[in-house]
Order: structure tokens, then C-alpha cells, then sequence
């Protein structure tokens, strides 16, 4: 027959191994739950950055499109647009 000692002792010998399998399950949810939020703030922000040079990208392409126009070929048109009310390159304005 076990004593009242050698009983109290395995009670709390398995409420601690219960706590620490429990303790470690809940860290691992934690380290697991951080790992992919910072996943998730990372590819957010690459998306971001992603966006922002497609953005700049379409600005020069903008720019550059007011120099040089395109005619229905794809040929080089040097000629300003006359909406801008500028008239071709080296072309003096009155």
C-alpha cells in the first residue's frame, strides 16, 4: 500500500509534467502565431514596396510618353502632344 507522502509526491509529479507539456504546447502556439504574423507584415510590406515602384514606373512611363508619341505602328513620333500646346522639339513657339 503507498503512503500518503509517497502519494502526494506522484500527484504533483504528474501536475507538473501536465503543466509543463501544456506550458510548452501554448509556447509553441505563440512562437508559431508570431512567426506567421511577421510572415504576413513582411509580405504585406513587399506588396507595398512592389506598388510603389509600379507606381513610379507608370509616372515615368507617363513622362516619357509626352516626348515621345507612338503612332499606330509604334513608330517614334517626335511631335508633342497639341493638347499640351507645345509643337515638335526645336520648334520655336509664338
Amino acid at each position: 500500500m503507498l503512503s500518503n507522502l509517497e502519494t502526494g509526491k506522484d500527484t504533483v509529479q504528474i501536475a507538473v509534467e501536465s503543466a509543463a507539456t501544456r506550458v510548452g504546447r501554448i509556447v509553441t502556439i505563440i512562437a508559431t502565431a508570431v512567426a506567421d504574423v511577421t510572415r504576413e507584415i513582411g509580405g504585406w510590406a513587399t506588396d507595398i514596396f512592389e506598388m510603389l515602384e509600379a507606381s513610379q514606373r507608370a509616372k515615368e512611363e507617363r513622362q516619357l510618353a509626352k516626348v515621345y508619341r507612338l503612332d499606330e505602328l509604334g513608330r517614334t513620333n517626335l511631335a508633342a502632344d497639341p493638347a499640351d500646346g507645345a509643337g515638335r522639339p526645336g520648334e520655336i513657339s509664338r
